[in-house]
């Protein structure tokens, strides 16, 4: 168990480690060589230009010889703070803005619930000797905890009232920062600029016709089911043929979903191979006398020598033939077209009224949600039939819980390196090494945390490969599920199995000579004292693992590794700049396991809050430096994820109470059950007010809300073109070639000459008022309305 020696000799060594980190990011950010790792966000967004052009001398290209410069190490951490909040999401987006006010709500709720603890309950603790006559193995640090309470005492009360004190601050606060998030997401929705996604809705789980295809299909539905909201009918084929019906009303524009990954390979390896192209054909420009040459054996080692350019010309005209002949393919074969589709409507206010409404009397068919902005659409799993994913979901669960059961076998391991005297007891040789005062203190204070933090980094790549098997169709959704079972995963493993596992090494000998009656009241004294454990991993974490983040070591070596060996074109050097993105997935559970600890701790050893404080308002700096110069988010929810963080937090605070129930009872307050009972009640009570209250603005958009953008956009732009913003908003990636926009042109023209009358091959009634023969009936819209306002 980790006395106060250990854990003054873990915080020497993270404090240590977390200054070198800072010190050496203060030297490296501002060397000309390394400008584009630690400023990439400013390089994409085309304000910042490389210092290795513009500079006059060769060595000031790569070294900076300015010493005024490192004099002012330091400036990053006040600039990380001066960008105003409003341009903070000008700049970065309203994701990575509510993003740092996560890490503003933990100083907001432990900033007075600290001041409190420690003033009121450390005296409380401290005054007693229970912890000397228990024969229990405890440490000083736990003599500021609840356990040094002696069983029956009337001092429980003061525990008890600061309970209810800290969870009405915490709702409290939990309440404004709820309020505050719902109104700067509508605001950012009604100010934003114009979005694809704002204007069409996804339609999943098309019913299958014998009559009709289903781009005939989606295209019949929506005029009929929605004929005061439907201009025109644009169909995209894989061969970019448009089939367009425009009326007079309002208009909605169709776009289907094909499988296209095959497609998606083969034009991925033509940029890998273009790249190569363009990389040899610079080479012989810049020495046009030598044609550059390679041989085609395995890394170019052996092999036939054939001229570079040749060869790799070759390949990409091989590859665009496979593409087209793969396009042609895919675009003659009906199975390749999935049962859903794109629609966009020429205003937000027909796309809000069609994504929240049933649009068959047969719920589980033509299911309408949000469509994800396009960058947010996760392609490949689009192709993944909606009659799947339950049977996915469910297969990804049963594995979920296998690999959370599993892992408490590394959990146990760890808390076998926080409990010395248990390991000398079992491995007796080993003693007199572990005795060394250093080492022991090594060991127990810093030495649990760095291996639980290593057994944990390949979990994330486990967990969003299970995510992505569940078949979600966004970026975002994939990483709130992520999310999701990352909190699970912690919360049992890190959390239960912390306090589970180390109680049962700590107290090991305690366990095995008394009766089975005495063995909850053992765990009650035992918890609180688990607190030295999460500190020491607080500090790796917390301290030294967030200075780590703003050092940038990984992607620092691998930038220079690709530039001096890979980077072939200027598309290459800014590729292997990886700005990478906030991390919400990994994140943000992360910080819910810091409101969970505070939370749990708060009331029986609140020692453990400082180091929570520290972690928040360091995390909030680093981030903030983070989000302006160096990540660059891959999509933008408008803050979709907040409801997660508040339920998160609010699940905390309940666990919170349930545990300090707990440990009453074995303390003998049972006169306390009673009123620790109402506390979970009212946190209950006071989540449904929230999530009734707030969360329908996160997953509805109010239709006020939208008609009111909708006629301003109208009266500042009365000749909005938003065909031609819609058209191509929602098409694959890989169809978004070069070769394809000879095709524009003529849809321009085709999209005024066209009709206004949509061909039907229907002979059911299912879906239209109207009958239908076989490809030669045609219906107008007018005739339509008129049948549909028939009694």
């Amino acid at each position: 168990m980790a006395t106060l020696n250990d854990i003054g000799v873990a915080a020497a060594i993270n404090i240590l480690t977390a200054l070198a980190f800072f010190l050496a990011f203060a030297m490296l950010r501002i060397q000309p060589v390394n400008d584009r790792v630690y400023f990439p966000k400013w390089y994409i967004k085309g304000l910042r230009s490389s210092p290795l052009v513009n500079g006059s001398a060769f060595a000031s290209k790569f070294v900076n010889l300015d010493l005024r410069s490192y004099t002012r190490f330091l400036n990053w951490m006040p600039a990380a703070l001066q960008m105003p909040e409003p341009e903070l999401i000008d700049h970065a987006g309203l994701d990575s803005a509510v993003y740092l006010r996560i890490y503003l709500l933990g100083l907001k709720i432990f900033g007075p619930i600290a001041l409190t603890a420690l003033t009121v309950m450390i005296p409380v603790n401290w005054s007693n000797n229970t912890l000397e006559h228990s024969g229990l193995t405890y440490s000083d640090i736990d003599k500021l905890s609840i356990s040094n309470i002696p069983i029956g005492s009337h001092k429980f009360w003061t525990h008890l009232v600061l309970a209810y004190g800290f969870t009405f601050w915490t709702c409290y606060v939990l309440k404004r920062e709820y309020e505050i998030v719902a109104a700067m997401r509508l605001h950012f929705l009604a100010s934003d600029q114009r979005r694809p996604d704002q204007f069409t809705v996804l339609v999943r789980n098309v019913p299958p016709d014998p009559d009709e295809s289903v781009t005939e299909l989606v295209q019949h539905f929506f005029l009929v089911n929605h004929p005061h909201h439907y201009l025109s009918h644009q169909v995209w084929s894989l061969t970019s043929t448009l089939k367009i019906i425009p009326s007079s009303i309002t208009f909605s524009l169709l776009q289907l979903v094909y499988n296209a990954n095959k497609l998606s390979e083969l034009v991925n390896e033509k940029k890998k191979i273009q790249n190569w192209l363009d990389f040899y054909q610079n080479k012989y420009k810049r020495n046009p006398l030598k044609r550059p040459s390679l041989k085609t054996g395995f890394l170019g080692l052996w092999g036939n020598r054939v001229d570079a350019i040749d060869f790799y010309t070759s390949i990409v005209e091989r590859l665009s033939r496979d593409i087209c002949g793969e396009r042609e393919k895919v675009s003659s074969n009906t199975k390749s077209i999935m049962p859903a589709a794109f629609v966009s409507f020429k205003t937000r206010w027909g796309a809000a009224v069609c994504v929240q409404t049933q649009q068959s009397r047969n719920p589980t068919t033509w299911l309408t949600e949000w469509a994800p902005e396009p960058r947010d659409v996760y392609w490949e799993n689009l192709a993944i039939p909606f009659v799947f994913l339950t049977i996915r979901r469910l297969i990804a669960a049963i594995a979920f819980f296998f690999l959370t059961f599993f892992f408490m076998i590394p959990i146990a391991i760890v808390q076998s390196l926080a409990n010395i005297e248990s390991i000398e007891k079992a491995l007796p040789f080993l003693k007199p090494i572990i005795e060394v005062k250093f080492i022991k203190s090594f060991i127990q204070g810093f030495l649990p945390g760095i291996a639980l933090k290593i057994f944990l980094l390949f979990l994330p790549t486990i967990l969003m490969m299970m995510s992505k098997f569940e078949g979600f169709i966004s970026l975002s959704a994939l990483e709130r599920r992520f999310a999701s079972r990352y909190y699970f995963f912690q919360f049992i493993n890190v959390f239960l199995g912390s306090i589970i596992t180390g109680t049962a090494f700590q107290q090991l000998n305690h366990f095995i000579h008394q009766s089975t009656s005495q063995i909850p009241k053992t765990i009650g004294v035992s918890i609180p004292m688990k607190a030295t454990f999460f500190i020491t991993y607080i500090m790796v974490d917390g301290w030294a693992g967030v200075a780590g983040e703003i050092l940038r070591l990984k992607p620092l070596i691998i930038y220079h590794l690709k530039n001096s060996f890979l980077v072939k074109t200027e598309k290459d050097r800014e590729e292997a700049m990886d700005p990478g993105t906030i991390g919400f997935n990994t994140g943000e559970p992360q910080i819910q396991l810091y409101f969970l600890l505070g939370l749990v701790y708060a009331v029986v050893t609140p020692i453990l809050l400082p180091f929570i404080i520290v972690f928040f308002a360091l995390a909030y700096v680093v981030y903030r430096h983070q989000i302006i110069n160096v990540y660059h988010q891959e999509y933008e929810s408008a803050a979709a994820f907040w409801p997660d963080v508040h339920v998160r937090v609010v699940a905390a605070l309940i666990v919170s109470q349930l545990l300090l129930m707990g440990l009453l009872s074995t303390k003998e307050a049972s006169q306390s059950t009673p009123l620790l009972i109402t506390l979970p009640v009212l946190t209950i009570c006071f989540h449904r007010f929230c999530k009734g209250r707030y969360e329908p603005a996160f997953v509805r958009y109010p239709l006020q809300e939208a008609m009111m953008k909708d006629t301003l956009e109208r009266a500042k732009e009365a000749n909005l073109n938003l065909k031609g913003f819609l058209q191509n908003a929602y098409i694959h990636p890989v169809f978004k070639s070069a070769d394809e926009s000879d095709s524009e042109s003529e849809s321009e023209s085709e999209w005024e000459r066209s009709p206004a009358l949509v061909a039907t091959k229907r002979t059911s009634k299912r879906f239209t008022p109207m009958p239908s023969k076989d490809g030669g009936s045609v219906l107008s819209l007018d005739q339509v309305n008129d049948e549909c306002l028939k009694p």
